[in-house]
């Protein structure tokens, strides 16, 4: 399965599929916090990111994070990824360390997979 762009909400059949594919617990996402789009799977974070950027997003808008098929709510995203780390953006860890945008990947990830309760 290639890396997915989520222009509608996936279901719970398609992220399992995802996590089969690459990690198996977990999927790797990249979210364009300014547009609202979603990239899932791939071995890497950078994987989704590039897909976006072929897209037309801008690497300033795009935040990784890890979805967990089989938790929700809270346990189900975590917002840690390399490509989150961004010293111009005052982003110096692979966490998202800013609240308002967790929040803004948080929001864009659960139009994707709204069946995890994010």
């Amino acid at each position: 399965m290639e890396i997915l762009i989520v222009r509608a909400p996936v279901d719970v059949q398609t992220l399992e599929s995802l996590a089969k594919e690459w990690h198996h617990t977990l999927v790797k996402g990249v979210a364009d916090i300014k547009i609202g789009l979603v990239a899932l799977g791939g071995e890497w974070h950078i994987d989704a990111n590039n897909r976006l950027i072929e897209e037309g997003s801008e690497q300033k808008n795009l935040w990784g994070f890890n979805i967990y098929p089989k938790e929700k709510g809270d346990a189900a995203i975590e917002y840690s990824s390399l490509i989150n780390i961004r010293p111009m953006q005052d982003n110096r860890s692979m966490e998202i360390t800013s609240e308002e945008t967790r929040n803004a990947v948080r929001k864009v990830a659960a139009l994707a997979v709204p069946f995890l309760g994010l």
